[in-house]
């Protein structure tokens, strides 16, 4: 590929790792640009823009709750909280997977955050599946761990980082010792679970 054609190709943003208990604190919208086809970033509370997200987690719930076609909505489950992934017709892959898998099931997710208002006025973030996958448990542990990684990286880094982390505390004053708080139980609940099955 030349560079006069790859120029034209929109690279696929990486997909950041959080928590369900940040993501959905992820409330606020931007663009980097007025171009309609500009990327819609979701910033994270921690410092962080994230246009596409990598998840796993426990799908503990799915259900069909289109009207006229097709729109399944998946619960999933980390060590901090619930992720709602929505996919109807445009996501045929990622709609198959709701409607087929037995749950319970850990899956991984890769998606774009969606923010919308409520009827009352508050804004709920869900994610819109790229695709998603069944894996196994030991996926999901090196998931929460990486994760966990990830987001003390960002706390860190809050403090003398760069515009993102500046615009998160304007919109956001977060208070970063309950993300802090969030990780470390993230990582309590992993080796709770890595006892119990070394007792089983």
């Amino acid at each position: 590929m030349s560079a006069s054609t790859s120029a034209s190709v929109p690279t696929r943003e990486v997909a950041r790792r959080a928590f369900a208990a940040e993501f959905n604190d992820a409330t606020y919208t931007f663009k980097e640009s007025d171009d309609d086809r500009a990327p819609v970033y979701s910033l994270l509370p921690t410092g962080e823009r994230a246009n596409r997200v990598f998840v796993v987690g426990t799908l503990t719930e799915t259900e069909d709750v289109g009207d006229d076609s097709e729109y399944w909505r998946g619960r999933i489950v980390d060590p901090t909280g619930t992720f709602f992934a929505y996919a109807g017709q445009y996501q045929p892959e990622a709609t198959s997977v709701l409607r087929e898998t037995e749950t319970p099931a850990y899956v991984a997710v890769v998606g774009k955050p969606r923010s919308y208002e409520t009827d009352e006025g508050d804004i709920n973030v869900s994610l819109r599946p790229e695709s998603i996958t069944v894996v196994d448990e030991a996926t999901r542990n090196r998931w929460v761990v990486e994760t966990a990684d990830r987001t003390l990286d960002r706390i860190e880094a809050f403090e003398t980082a760069d515009e993102y982390a500046a615009m998160a505390e304007t919109q956001y004053d977060p208070d970063l010792s309950i993300y802090r708080d969030q990780v470390i139980a993230a990582l309590e609940d992993l080796e709770d679970d890595a006892e119990v099955a070394a007792e089983a």
